[in-house]
């Protein structure tokens, strides 16, 4: 609806409410003088009986009268001229009969021979039938009512005046899409999995040749971020067909039935535009599994998924309709819509690999000016676990510091801060700390990264900071994969769980006096241990079995089934396992610290001093420098280094446009010389810890 639309609705609408009022207060507001009935009653009785009933020395002569319902009007006239008008308040005579008694008991002498003989004219109105005005009321307000009702049908089906377009699908319709496969990056599989798809498209005929059937529909599953709706929009360009996109909770609507009249509507319009590409975002929200136990038969979306499941399965051979879908949550979707017939095929996007995701920053960085020494393939391999929407989130942070210092170029240095920045949140170098908070979160933190470098399967530790973020962390220290790594073994969770806990064992040791910064910590070792024993499989009390699962509840499914997984025997023995796994961690790592004081106080002193320390600091300090030594290095270096923060994480790596003709870096052959450098754990186990 536009504006001059609304204007004119908004004007009919005050003028019928005016006419409304004016109808209402036209009786009331006049020129007649308003008195009592009581005064009334003289005022006739003077005119009955010719005396001056009020001693005002007037004798009024009333020569006309009308009563209507609920008021009298007297008019005094000498002649033709109106000398004044009465109008009664509240009248208590509004029938005939009524008015015939009250003239007879003022002046039963003048009605004996009936009204005719009444020294005025009389005009009476039945107090049963209203005026015109009355008669109108009723009139106006069903207008009023009816334009109300046509604003609020206007607001609900959108734009179109008509009222029939409500039950109209809402899917948008691209053609000539310019997305192709060269801008997805980092999911080579996928691309050859999709660019069948494609050729069905442009050239049915040669696969019905062979007896091939056309795939009804390709369902796209990962995680967010990682581009499935690129994927949609890219097969469509590629193949050069039309493109209709919808969201799944663009289906379900206010009214019943709407959701299945719009993807009646939808594949309609889709057949008059083959061969084309229908897309479902979020499709979990309307293909949720049926009977799941929450609403009835008659649930809207049941109707909804009822209408797709008879639509994707009522194509002919010969239509070139292909429905491509995306979800995060497909153990959540019903059977009939992954069988085979509507969504035959099912693409798996997961998260890039570090190939991947050097890819992935080259195509996010056609448009935006790089600085020279930028290298991607070190940038991917610090942001392990990033999406590829998180990766087009880190380059555009990146590029928002660099305009914010009025550089012509991204640096390293601008990329560096995006990473801590979207991980982290932002600095507050600002806020100010006591002396003593500042010691306990030094120790805290060099208590993680000491213990990082001390046992063997960690991940290198690759920044330690003691300034406050915007998550409310107090510090962290980061650790980075060396390598990306599918699996993570016992040993490395271990590791895990003992680096952890070292933030707490540090306050034990130094500060006597522990404080709530490990609550976070003691969350995600908690966490690990309660994996390692009921889905792992890592506890030789409880064996081989599986008591819980990592797969997200969903309450549809899991509404009404009561029965126990496990005895509360064995709830007790994996509380048990998992405070053995715990303790045995800390007290090694408490063993590993008082061993080892000397780097921890150390540390501490270089973090209290400089308050962030990066992975040249850490290594110097593990074998054995002291803090005078490694605050003059940072003196000396620290300007040139911050150019580059990343020189000290990959040393000697090529350019990535360079041909890769080197050897990979070796791993140190000592753990004196290289504490920090065993590390094969996967990003899924967690790479930072916080407080």
């Amino acid at each position: 609806m536009n504006k001059k639309t609304k204007t004119i609705i908004w004007v009919v609408a005050a003028v019928l409410l005016v006419v409304l009022l004016a109808v209402l207060l036209m009786d009331v507001v006049g020129g007649a003088k308003k008195i009592l009935f009581d005064e009334f009653a003289v005022l006739l009785k003077e005119t009955f009986t010719g005396t001056d009933i009020n001693g005002d020395g007037v004798i009024t002569k009333i020569t006309e009268l009308s009563v209507e319902p609920y008021k009298w009007t007297a008019v005094v006239k000498d002649g033709d001229k109106v000398i004044a008008t009465y109008t009664t308040i509240a009248p208590e005579i509004y029938s005939f009969d009524s008015l015939y008694s009250f003239f007879a008991l003022l002046a039963p002498e003048h009605v004996n021979s009936g009204l005719s003989q009444l020294p005025f004219s009389l005009e009476f109105a039945d107090p049963n039938a209203g005026s015109i005005w009355s008669s109108l009321l009723p009139f106006f307000g069903l207008i009023l009512l009816c334009v109300v009702f046509w604003m609020v049908l206007r607001s609900t089906s959108g734009a179109n005046p008509s009222s029939m377009n409500i039950g109209k699908s809402k899917a948008q319709m691209q053609s000539n899409l310019k997305v192709r496969f060269s801008d997805v990056a980092g999911a080579e599989e996928e691309k050859e999995e999709l660019k069948e798809v494609v050729e069905f498209l442009k050239s049915p005929k040669k696969f019905q040749a062979l007896g091939a059937k056309i795939p009804t529909g390709v369902l796209l599953v990962g995680p967010p971020g990682t581009g499935k709706t690129l994927f949609a929009k890219a097969v469509a360009g590629e193949a050069g067909v039309p493109f209709f996109s919808v969201s799944g909770s663009d289906f379900v609507e206010m009214y019943v039935g709407m959701g299945a009249k719009r993807v009646r509507d939808l594949f309609d319009m889709a057949k008059k535009n083959q061969p084309c590409i229908i897309f479902i975002d979020e499709i979990d929200a309307v293909g949720r599994r049926r009977g799941a136990g929450l609403g009835g038969g008659h649930d809207e979306r049941e109707q909804t998924l009822n209408q797709i499941l008879v639509q994707m399965d009522g194509f002919e051979s010969t239509e070139s309709i292909i429905v491509m879908a995306a979800t995060n949550r497909a153990d959540i979707l019903d059977p009939a819509l992954l069988r085979p017939g509507r969504f035959d095929r099912q693409i798996t996007v997961n998260l890039p690999d570090v190939k991947g995701r050097e890819q992935i920053l080259k195509v996010h960085a056609r448009n935006k000016p790089m600085a020279p020494d930028v290298n991607f393939k070190t940038i991917a391999r610090i942001t392990a676990g990033f999406s590829g929407a998180d990766l087009a989130n880190l380059l555009n942070e990146a590029a928002i510091l660099a305009a914010r210092e009025n550089k012509k170029f991204i640096e390293n240095v601008h990329i560096f801060d995006a990473v801590d920045k979207v991980e982290m949140g932002l600095k507050k170098k600002s806020y100010v700390m006591t002396e003593e908070d500042k010691r306990i979160i030094a120790y805290h933190e060099a208590g993680h990264a000491v213990l990082a470098g001390l046992c063997k399967y960690c991940d290198p530790v690759h920044e330690v900071t003691i300034i406050p973020r915007g998550n409310g962390a107090g510090g962290f220290t980061m650790t980075r994969p060396a390598e990306d790594s599918v699996f993570t073994s016992y040993n490395e969770m271990l590791d895990d769980i003992c680096m952890t806990l070292g933030g707490r064992v540090a306050e034990e040791l130094v500060v006597k006096n522990v404080t709530q910064g490990a609550s976070g910590d003691l969350r995600m070792v908690t966490a690990t241990a309660r994996r390692m024993v009921t889905q792992y499989g890592m506890s030789d009390k409880l064996g081989l079995v599986a008591y819980d699962s990592d797969q997200p509840v969903f309450v549809g499914m899991e509404y009404g089934h009561t029965d126990k997984v496990y005895s509360e025997e064995t709830a007790a023995a994996i509380d048990a396992e998992i405070r053995r796994l715990t303790s045995e961690a800390h007290a090694r790592a408490t063993k590993l610290l008082m061993e080892n004081r000397s780097i921890l106080d150390n540390m501490a002193r270089v973090l209290v001093e400089k308050e962030t320390i990066y992975t040249e600091e850490v290594e110097m300090l593990m074998k054995g420098a002291n803090w005078q030594e490694v605050i003059a290095e940072m003196d000396k270096n620290g300007e040139e280094r911050m150019k580059n923060p990343f020189a000290s994480m990959v040393k000697d790596e090529p350019k990535t446009d360079e041909p890769k003709t080197e050897e990979p870096v070796a791993e140190p052959a000592t753990k004196a010389e290289e504490p920090a450098q065993n590390a094969e754990e996967t990003p899924a186990d967690g790479e930072n810890t916080n407080e």
